[in-house]
């Protein structure tokens, strides 16, 4: 009898097993999300919600640590503090992505790394799997600093071109709605789309799917 009861529960658990692969599956494979960093963002003076990025520490770990530190908040050599508090999405192109991260200039042509001006493209594991996933900004081979996108859109054509290190984790409402925002010249938001605080959340690591954000 006791044979019977445990060979009943282990076609059970077997078969748990199977769905929860076939439900999950396609994400357990996935990059891995290690850390998770938020950015509350406000349009003009009004408050429009918190974005939260998770990023891939094992894929792309020197990449994720400078967004992380800059998400902190980092002093460098010389006493300077560098953060992405405070500064802007400077470029929204509606169907395309919403660019920040240039916390020196505000306009695309200024930011820096916690390594210095710039950095070298670390790796080109992870493509741009659709909206939601976050990459390096950059003018060019081995010139990543602080600057960083949200893709709206499927984006194949950047793919090995720029380093893909993290995908939102929650507030993909909060991106279209920055994506939504009416814009200027140079595809410059009209009222700054301020990230007003950011820093980093307590995460226990989980994988995702490779997939466009919903």
């Amino acid at each position: 009898h006791l044979l019977r009861v445990m060979t009943r529960v282990g076609i059970v658990l077997s078969l748990l097993g199977f769905f929860c692969f076939i439900k999950y599956g396609a994400s357990s494979n996935g990059p891995r999300v290690t850390d998770q960093v938020y950015f509350d963002v406000q349009v003009g003076d009004e408050k429009i919600g918190r974005i939260v990025i998770g990023l891939f520490g094992k894929s792309v770990p020197k990449t994720s640590e400078n967004f992380i530190q800059l998400a902190k908040g980092f002093t460098d050599a010389n006493g300077k503090k560098l953060s992405y508090k405070g500064s802007i999405f400077h470029r929204v192109i509606k169907g395309f992505m919403i660019q920040g991260g240039d916390f020196t200039n505000f306009d695309g042509t200024g930011g820096v790394s916690i390594y210095g001006n710039k950095f070298p493209d670390e790796n080109f594991k992870l493509n741009h799997y659709g909206a939601g996933w976050v990459s390096m900004a950059n003018a060019g081979k081995d010139t990543n600093g602080s600057q960083f996108f949200i893709t709206v859109e499927e984006t194949p054509w950047l793919n090995g071109k720029h380093v893909v290190f993290g995908v939102i984790t929650q507030g993909m409402d909060v991106v279209r709605k920055v994506e939504n925002t009416p814009v200027g010249s140079n595809d410059r938001p009209a009222k700054d789309v301020k990230i007003v605080d950011c820093g980093v959340l307590e995460t226990k690591p989980f994988n995702v799917a490779k997939k466009p954000v919903e």
